[in-house]
């Protein structure tokens, strides 16, 4: 996750591909900003509750018209346009638009949104993605006072929170319309997801909770190259600037020999945070493929995070120090990891971020290394070298930067995507 839900230095917004998106800290890892004919009513997923349905709103960004609805969003058996329930009669024509996906999904999650938490929907959904976020800052905390292996920490991660991910999915699986395909590739995304945790988990034995969360950050940079070199999506403008600060941000936070330079090993660390980041950026190329149709968030996160187990047990062969044994406190503090992390602070966040604007999500994830550094100068007395505090503002600029600009340019048409069902 690490928002999404920027990474949690470890997660996840993250939940759908939107989510994810966001989780991460990158647009640059969202579906492409498709054009796709808007006609008739969302169908059976509207149920008369959506917008078009209901007269419209003028602010929904031109999505509904009259007559018309949401988009070539449709769902399963469903031609689009075609109306259902006690407003059939009302689309009587179909109006040809087109809109954005971001756009769509605003319409969308601006009336879901009204719908669930009332008039105070801004403000519940803003708190949401806090305390989502606040709650992903202490992913390194949990690991660093659990005192267990990187593969071991990863591994019960996952494995306490599968069970009350897979409940949670049961409360909902009717609005999962996933394909075994897209289920397989989520999964196989987890194993991405495993491979970044236990990289990440190592540096932050070598160089402490805070930089090894700033340093899983860098993903956004690594998502624009990955997704030039495999999708063939160029680079914005302010990604082919902001990549070589973010990578010479890097290379400060390591402390170049420095003897003032905090960790046991932080040239190591530093290389292992990095790649991290670049784990962490394949984990959400591949999710986002995994996420062609949207879902209740459950879903998705309970495929990655079952990926995300099984990686870390397959690759906990080459870690000498991985255990199986109940040990305590070690496991209250796993235990925590997977409940307040990869449970409720992902969950919240795959709820709260694809409905907020993207400067507050940007902020909003910032928060979360941010918080990470004070819990480690806090709790652990992480004082980092002066080459190191320079390192982590550059590295953070970048990755602010890239979240508002995206890292890489908007992409050909995508097909049209399914809606959920309510």
């Amino acid at each position: 996750m690490h928002i999404i839900p920027a990474h949690d230095g470890a997660a996840p917004r993250a939940t759908q591909a939107v989510a994810w998106q966001q989780d991460a800290g990158t647009q640059s890892a969202s579906l492409s900003q498709a054009s796709v004919p808007l006609t008739g009513c969302p169908g059976a997923g509207c149920r008369g509750r959506g917008p078009a349905c209901r007269g419209g709103d003028a602010g929904d960004a031109g999505v509904v018209a009259a007559g018309g609805g949401l988009a070539g969003i449709t769902t399963p058996g469903r031609p689009a346009g075609a109306a259902s329930g006690p407003h059939a009669a009302a689309s009587t024509s179909e109006v040809p638009m087109t809109a954005s996906l971001p756009s769509i999904r605003g319409a969308c999650t601006r009336w879901a949104s009204r719908a669930r938490f009332g008039a105070g929907a801004p403000s519940v959904i803003r708190l949401f993605a806090l305390v989502g976020v606040v709650g992903i800052s202490f992913s390194a905390v949990f690991v660093r006072l659990a005192h267990v292996s990187p593969s071991t920490s990863a591994f019960y991660r996952g494995a306490y929170a599968v069970p009350i991910l897979f409940v949670w999915w049961l409360l909902v699986r009717r609005r999962d319309r996933r394909s075994r395909w897209l289920r397989s590739l989520a999964f196989v995304a987890g194993t991405f997801l495993a491979l970044d945790l236990t990289l990440w988990h190592r540096s932050i034995d070598d160089i402490g909770a805070g930089l090894s969360t700033v340093l899983t950050n860098t993903q956004i940079a690594f998502v624009g190259l990955l997704a030039w070199a495999v999708h063939k999506e160029r680079p914005t403008r302010a990604a082919l600037v902001m990549i070589p600060f973010v990578i010479a941000g890097v290379v400060l936070i390591s402390g170049m020999g420095r003897a003032d330079a905090y960790g046991s090993e932080p040239l190591r660390g530093a290389l292992l945070g990095a790649l991290s980041g670049l784990a962490y950026a394949g984990f959400l190329l591949i999710f986002r493929r995994a996420n062609r149709v949207l879902s209740h968030p459950a879903g998705p996160m309970l495929d990655a995070t079952l990926g995300m187990t099984v990686g870390a047990l397959a690759g906990s062969v080459f870690d000498p120090r991985f255990s199986l044994a109940f040990v305590w406190p070690a496991h209250g503090w796993l235990v925590a990891l997977a409940i307040i992390v990869q449970v409720i602070g992902w969950m919240l966040i795959a709820i709260a971020l694809p409905r907020l604007p993207a400067l507050e999500t940007s902020v909003l994830l910032l928060l979360q290394p941010a918080c990470a550094m004070l819990w480690g100068y806090l709790l652990f007395d992480e004082r980092l070298g002066p080459l190191q505090l320079l390192g982590s503002t550059i590295v953070l600029v970048g990755v602010a930067v890239l979240s508002l600009r995206g890292s890489v340019q908007k992409g050909p048409a995508s097909p049209p995507i399914e809606l959920e069902p309510s």
